[in-house]
């Protein structure tokens, strides 16, 4: 009995020991645990905030788009009124032919109706080369194909423009459009390639 009296002081404080060390080893588990949670909550409302800050430029963008669009077509339309599209005249066709007292419309894009006869000299030089990438291909093309096979960029904003302009060929007949794909229209007893050669 006097030798285990002996011992007891040992394995108490060896006891006391080890709980000390778990209460250190839990008191840092639940410090780590704080930490992260601080972390994650951090993350979240950053997150939270470039979600916010996204969605708020993707809106910006699109209004900005349709704003361009929609100057483009008004110009259009006003540059087809000022100078109507006549295979038989010299001037390039597109060409907006300043009137008396009357300045030429500044930066217009015209693009004619397609018709029998009607050549593709009559286009911009820009049309011009995605009808020649379109003839290139033979087969129908998105339009961040169209770009890449025609040297542009191939951003988001870029393909974008790049698409109203292919659309807008598809509207004046110039292209077919169907499922987001662009390609020659096929023409009733000839080739579509002969109407985008360069004239």
């Amino acid at each position: 009995m006097g030798c285990c009296r002996h011992l007891l002081p040992f394995t108490v404080a060896g006891r006391s020991k080890e709980a000390g060390l778990m209460g250190s080893l839990i008191d840092e588990l639940q410090r780590r645990e704080a930490a992260a949670r601080a972390e994650a909550e951090e993350l979240r409302r950053r997150i939270a905030e470039l979600a916010e800050q996204l969605a708020r430029a993707e809106e910006r963008l699109s209004r900005l788009v349709i704003a361009r669009e929609t100057v483009e077509e008004v110009l259009d339309s006003a540059a087809t009124e000022i100078a109507p599209v006549s295979p038989a005249a010299e001037q390039p066709e597109g060409t907006a032919l300043p009137g008396p007292g009357r300045s030429p419309v500044a930066g217009v894009v015209t693009v004619p109706p397609w018709r029998a006869g009607l050549e593709v000299s009559v286009l911009p030089q820009d049309y011009r080369d995605l009808l020649e990438v379109a003839e290139d291909a033979g087969r129908p093309l998105r339009a961040g194909q169209i770009a890449a096979a025609a040297g542009l960029s191939t951003d988001r904003g870029k393909v974008e423009t790049l698409r109203s302009k292919l659309k807008r060929l598809a509207e004046r007949g110039w292209l077919a459009e169907e499922a987001g794909l662009f390609a020659l229209p096929a023409r009733n007893g000839s080739g579509a390639g002969e109407a985008v050669k360069p004239g």
